[in-house]
């Protein structure tokens, strides 16, 4: 940075560092390994060429984007980053599986659930139709007992009425006889 010390880059290739460094803003002389590897994998002047080509406001992102690729090609020297992404993307695929059947899971429990507790509610219905039906049965045993036919208690009236004035009021008249009908005629 034609100051007191140069860039990584001047430094590792030993060279004078000018004011208008293309390399002096990205790679600062306190990390020159950061450097080192990117010359390693890259080459000084193709990453010259590359960073004179790139708008000054993107040049920090691309120097970073070829220290990630450089440090996966040591890593990795045939798929660099490439097998890296590839990697993580089986991880995410493997994930996104596991979460639709964890999901899956869960829809089959709720589906118990509910199933559960629409047998419960049937069971509970039923119950209160078993308790209706059974109050009509003993209704039906005492109609029976008193010998009125078609629950029609307006007879039992009749029967308690001893207040009225006039004598044929207190007459008990028989209840009118149910018509019968025939399957066969």
């Amino acid at each position: 940075m034609g100051g007191s010390s140069p860039c990584a880059s001047c430094k590792l290739l030993r060279r004078r560092c000018a004011k208008n460094c293309i390399f002096a803003p990205y790679f600062p002389s306190d990390d020159p390994q950061r450097f080192a590897i990117v010359h390693k994998v890259f080459g000084a002047s193709n990453v010259s060429k590359m960073l004179q080509e790139i708008p000054v406001h993107q040049r920090a992102d691309a120097v970073s984007s070829l220290v990630y690729e450089a440090n996966a090609r040591i890593r990795d020297p045939v798929y660099g980053c490439v097998g890296a992404i590839s990697y993580l993307q089986s991880q995410v695929s493997q994930l996104q599986m596991q979460l639709a059947m964890a999901q899956a899971e869960i829809l089959s429990i709720k589906q118990q659930q509910q199933v559960t507790e629409l047998v419960q509610n049937q069971e509970m219905i039923l119950q209160q139709v078993d308790a209706v039906v059974d109050h009509e049965d003993d209704e039906k045993e005492k109609s029976s007992f008193v010998n009125f036919p078609n629950y029609n208690l307006s007879y039992l009236q009749q029967y308690f009425n001893f207040a009225a004035s006039d004598a044929t009021a207190n007459v008990i008249q028989d209840p009118p006889i149910p018509k019968r009908e025939f399957l066969w005629a």
